[in-house]
This record gives structure tokens, C-alpha cells and sequence, in this order.
């Protein structure tokens, strides 16, 4: 699977690691783990509902979520925001 961080993410990334730098680490790992098999158990990937229907999200830790477009066609993972629940639900 290819990851696509399009300039939006990209901002909301630096923003998010500016205050969570300890998180790096896990952030590689989980991002390692999306790119080779998005619905990993211990990603917890699941699909949101509602207005977020066309999203996916998956754990960075429990408190932290990674929201994402999966086209499993395309084998491309659009990476759309990072935060905690409240910040991208």
C-alpha cells in the first residue's frame, strides 16, 4: 500500500508532533504496520460513520487516532488527520 500525505495532513502532522514529539516512534511503527496491512488487530482500523462515512481511522495509541482514506483498488492510503477522538470526529 502507498501512503499519501497530502499538504493538509502534512500541517496537522507537525502541529500534532510540536506537542506529542514522544510519539514518533509509535507513529513510525503504526504507520509501518498501516502501509503493510491496514487492518492489523492491533490497529484497531475500523470505518467511521455518519458525516465520516467515506473514512477510516486506526489507534496511534488509545488516546491518539489516525484518520484515512483506504482505496484498496488503488492500494493507496490518503492520510487525512491526526489527533485525539474529540479533535478529528
Amino acid at each position: 500500500m502507498k501512503l499519501i500525505r497530502n499538504e493538509s495532513y502534512q500541517r496537522k502532522e507537525r502541529k500534532f508532533f510540536k506537542k506529542h514529539a514522544h510519539l514518533l516512534d509509535k507513529y513510525s511503527e503504526t504507520l509501518k504496520k498501516l502501509k503493510n496491512n491496514p487492518f492489523d488487530p492491533s490497529l484497531k482500523t475500523h470505518k467511521l460513520k455518519g458525516e465520516f462515512s467515506e473514512f477510516h481511522a486506526c489507534s496511534l495509541t488509545y488516546e491518539y487516532r489516525i484518520v484515512c482514506v483506504i482505496v484498496i483498488q488503488d492500494d493507496e492510503i490518503t492520510l487525512v488527520d491526526i489527533g485525539t477522538h474529540d479533535e478529528v470526529y
